[in-house]
């Protein structure tokens, strides 16, 4: 089970270690900190959603009754060159001298920009600093966003495979997920008359998947009472799926919609210090924000998919590509039992 954590976690925990900077993007006002914070972490959030969509299948033929196979393997959604940078303009809390604010999301690379802060507090005008996290582009598997995925696959009758992704609560007292997918695959080939007799297989495909992720924030970097980041994802896909299945080698690909949303709530009280100008012990003064960050993603499209399968008896070993939004390749291997 500490291995299944750890993969679950690694969709959540890489993409939001930096979890502790992105505190500090609270000395912004509340408004200005959830546009910094949704720029900031947006591509993450985008490739989760079409990671979560992808790998589940690699055949459009199903199993016999009672058959299955156990999957494992690896989305990675590769996050276009435009969505490595941002740049917001009139935010109100914050100097901008240039106008705008630019600076790497969590999937570019390299330091973010220092933000200059200026608000009122209770009638005093104050200030304060703080930097952009950094792109975590380098740390990434392919330098894309990683959606691990096991996946079991049941042959059913009337030609169905019900196909279910499932990692009951698991974690720490620091990190706690859980991830649940149901997805349905209906051969049709035989609608198609005499196309039955070649090895070719036709198939529709609806799955969906819904993740969340607590992250308890351990006050460090700014104090606080019972910080928390929660995470939610929701995912779906729709789509048409066909393979030539040969002896050794599988070749699939399908056509369709993917598409979901998600959430991200930074929970609890934050303490914000600022700097008044004024000599000590009036040089600081503090402001006190409950739950301040509330964002919603979304993202959806159609796209295309083409892979191969090496087949060496009950071990399957796939990859695919699928062209989107956000291109998606995934791998793994399979354990069929027909």
């Amino acid at each position: 089970m500490k291995n299944l954590t750890l993969l679950l976690l690694l969709i959540f925990g890489i993409q939001v270690s930096k979890s502790q900077e992105l505190e500090s993007i609270l000395l912004a006002a509340t408004e200005d900190a959830n546009k910094l914070t949704k720029a900031y972490i947006k591509p993450a959030m985008t490739g989760l959603i079409y990671g979560m969509s992808s790998g589940w299948y690699h055949t459009a033929e199903v199993h016999k009754k009672l058959g299955f196979d156990i999957s494992i393997g690896l989305n990675a959604s590769f996050v276009p060159t435009e969505d490595e940078i941002f740049t917001l303009s009139g935010l109100e809390s914050v100097n901008l001298p240039l106008g705008s604010v630019t600076s790497p999301t969590i999937a570019g690379s390299g330091v973010g920009s220092i933000i200059n802060v200026g608000t009122i507090i209770n009638g005093q005008p104050v200030t304060t600093s703080f930097e952009m996290p950094e792109g975590i582009q380098d740390d990434l598997p392919l330098n894309a966003i990683p959606t691990p995925a096991i996946q079991v696959s049941l042959g059913l009758p009337y030609k169905f495979d019900v196909m279910l992704r499932l990692v009951p609560k698991v974690g720490d007292d620091d990190v706690k997920g859980n991830l649940f997918g149901l997805g349905l695959k209906k051969e049709i080939t035989s609608i198609f008359g005499p196309l039955e007799k070649l090895p070719l297989h036709v198939s529709i495909l609806g799955a969906f998947t819904t993740m969340g992720v607590d992250y308890n924030i351990d006050g460090s970097e700014i104090p606080g009472q019972n910080q928390l980041a929660e995470f939610k994802l929701n995912s779906l896909t729709i789509q048409g799926i066909a393979s030539l299945n040969f002896p050794i080698i599988n070749i699939y690909g399908g056509v369709g919609y993917s598409g979901g949303n998600s959430s991200l709530k930074m929970l609890g009280s934050y303490v914000l210090e600022y700097n008044t100008g004024l000599p000590s012990p009036n040089d600081v003064v503090s402001e006190t924000v409950n739950d301040p960050i509330d964002l919603d993603f979304d993202a959806s499209g159609f796209g295309a998919t083409l892979g191969a399968r090496l087949s060496l008896g009950f071990f399957k070993i796939y990859g695919s590509y699928t062209l989107q939004e956000y291109n998606t390749f995934s791998a793994g291997m399979a354990f069929s039992f027909r």
